[in-house]
């Protein structure tokens, strides 16, 4: 996959996809049909098969001080589009002058002029443009007028309603990761590089890789059985483990992290990339009496994940 930031000025080959467009925060399975959709039109127009999407998400350029909201960094999104076979990522930069094109302008420079797209995939709810004035039909209206062809998909329903970031960002909260899991289409995953820590981990027993969650939608604090994909270096490859998620109450970081101990591991990880795929909520977080009782839960923890893992 080819990730293009802009859409002046591009090369042949980057000209043409039939793409899927939208911000697809958790890439889950509603955002699956629409790129779906699109690779049927890549195989019909013999075209790559493209998404285009925004970084920064609009939220974080129009609401900077709410509270985040994002399932997934920009990372994250990436790998999850690459695994789903797309040819060309456009990650067009966020800005207010972008916002400002009014619908047709943006139609006709960035999609028409700029990408040359042969075919454009929107959920039934896409709104584009500025102050969000275009809709999914008023972008085939301009598609019959500037020579792409524009697909409207049907929003997808799960067992509780219609599949959404809203309904699996309610799931992470409330900790329930397999139902976010069921809505994705994947395990809910949070990606990023290894930090030095204040390596207490270590010191108990349990070293652990830790990684920022700021800027993520916080799932519920606490312990979770885990899957790990180191994505760089040395140590690639697949692990098993258990991963506290939130601020520890015994030591009190200052900012929400995920700290992440491998089972069967021996390595360093520092400045490396990894993946955590949360499978199953253990317990909240704890404040304990003493080390000694905290390492005799950390055990705990750890025995009971390594049984929900063998068990998938």
């Amino acid at each position: 996959m080819r990730t293009i930031r802009g859409w002046t000025g591009l090369d042949a080959d980057d000209r043409g996809a039939s793409v899927a467009m939208g911000n697809f925060d958790g890439v889950h399975l509603g955002h699956q049909t629409v790129i779906d959709i699109a690779r049927r039109g890549a195989a019909r127009h013999a075209a790559p098969l493209g998404v285009i999407t925004f970084e920064p998400h609009p939220r974080e350029v129009f609401a900077p001080q709410a509270p985040p909201f994002r399932l997934m960094n920009a990372e994250a999104r990436a790998n999850r589009l690459a695994k789903l076979g797309v040819e060309r990522l456009y990650e067009l930069p966020f800005t207010r002058a972008l916002s400002s094109l009014d619908p047709e302008r943006f139609a006709r420079e960035v999609l028409a002029d700029g990408l040359g797209v042969c075919h454009v995939v929107v959920g039934a709810d896409f709104c584009f443009g500025r102050k969000r004035a275009g809709t999914a039909v008023m972008l085939r209206d301009f598609g019959a007028q500037m020579g792409f062809d524009v697909t409207i998909a049907d929003l997808v329903e799960g067992k509780d309603g219609a599949v959404s970031s809203t309904a699996i960002r309610t799931a992470l909260s409330e900790g329930r990761p397999r139902d976010a899991a069921a809505m994705l289409g994947h395990w809910h995953r949070i990606v990023g590089e290894v930090q030095h820590g204040d390596k207490r981990g270590r010191d108990l027993g349990y070293p652990t890789a830790n990684m920022s969650i700021t800027g993520l939608h916080p799932p519920r604090f606490g312990v979770y059985a885990v899957l790990v994909d180191v994505l760089t270096g040395p140590h690639q490859g697949t692990y098993r483990g258990a991963a506290s998620v939130g601020i520890r109450p015994m030591f009190r970081t200052d900012e929400p992290n995920i700290e992440t101990f491998l089972f069967d591991f021996d390595g360093n990880l520092y400045g490396e990339h990894i993946s955590v795929a949360l499978v199953e909520f253990l317990r909240g977080e704890q404040n304990f009496d003493s080390l000694d009782a905290l390492i005799t839960r950390m055990d705990g923890d750890s025995a009971r994940a390594r049984a929900i893992l063998a068990a998938l």
